[in-house]
């Protein structure tokens, strides 16, 4: 299967020959969800934001089904179908689900119906101020607005900031089943490590701004301790 991102030998950070992600290689299908993970301060936030254009390479080469993607330009990214869902979600909170949603519409993009279908609690709300919604119909609602943008590639950070895990246990199989339905390809940045890698197909572990893990989901899931050393910075195939 053709991969719909390609991202090699990536320098991430905030100031010219000081990347704080070194060398980051990540290759996605189209509905392949990955799932980003790393102790704080790792790197993964920054990795986001720059593959959305929010912040320049310092090194590296973006593609987006082959076509290279220029370096810190927000605007091109979003039109080449990379899709940032922020962690602080950047709702407009004086504006209705219906208003947001619809403001975020690109041109053929799915109608409102569309995103209830994921949502149904946004379809008892769609008249609702955003800024009047909880923290978990916020979220909801943020996912849905990158979605409205036919994204072929959805960057989700910290989907779980704010929420309750019962909450967050609610969001992530809808992750997977846009994925699963839409062909969207997701990386999805999330400090639950156990449900990120139950709906994940592979993940990435960051550490001191290294990937240290690279692997099948499930297989990962099923070796916590290889998670742990991966966290402290150990990467495979390293002694102690």
């Amino acid at each position: 299967m053709s991969a719909v991102l390609e991202c090699a030998g990536l320098d991430a950070g905030y100031s010219n020959g000081r990347p704080c992600v070194r060398g980051l290689d990540l290759t996605l299908a189209a509905g392949e969800v990955l799932c980003l993970l790393g102790p704080n301060g790792a790197g993964k936030t920054t990795v986001l934001n720059t593959l959305a254009g929010l912040l320049p390479r310092l090194g590296g080469t973006v593609r987006i089904a082959g076509a290279e993607i220029g370096s810190g330009r927000a605007r091109k990214a979003s039109r080449a179908g990379l899709v940032l869902v922020p962690d602080d979600r950047a709702l407009f909170t004086g504006l209705t689900v219906t208003q947001n949603l619809e403001l975020a519409r690109k041109r053929s993009g799915p109608a409102v119906a569309d995103i209830v279908e994921y949502f149904p609690r946004l379809g008892e709300r769609l008249g609702v101020r955003a800024g009047m919604l909880s923290g978990g119909e916020q979220q909801m609602l943020a996912i849905g607005r990158a979605l409205m943008q036919k994204p072929t590639v959805l960057l989700i950070d910290e989907l779980s900031m704010g929420l309750a895990p019962v909450i967050v246990e609610a969001l992530l199989p809808v992750i997977r089943r846009v994925a699963d339905d839409r062909g969207t390809a997701v990386i999805l940045v999330e400090q639950h490590v156990r449900l990120a890698l139950a709906t994940a197909d592979t993940a990435v572990v960051l550490a001191h701004g290294q990937q240290v893990l690279h692997g099948p989901a499930a297989e990962l899931a099923a070796d916590p301790q290889r998670i742990e050393r991966a966290y402290l910075g150990a990467a495979e195939g390293a002694t102690a």
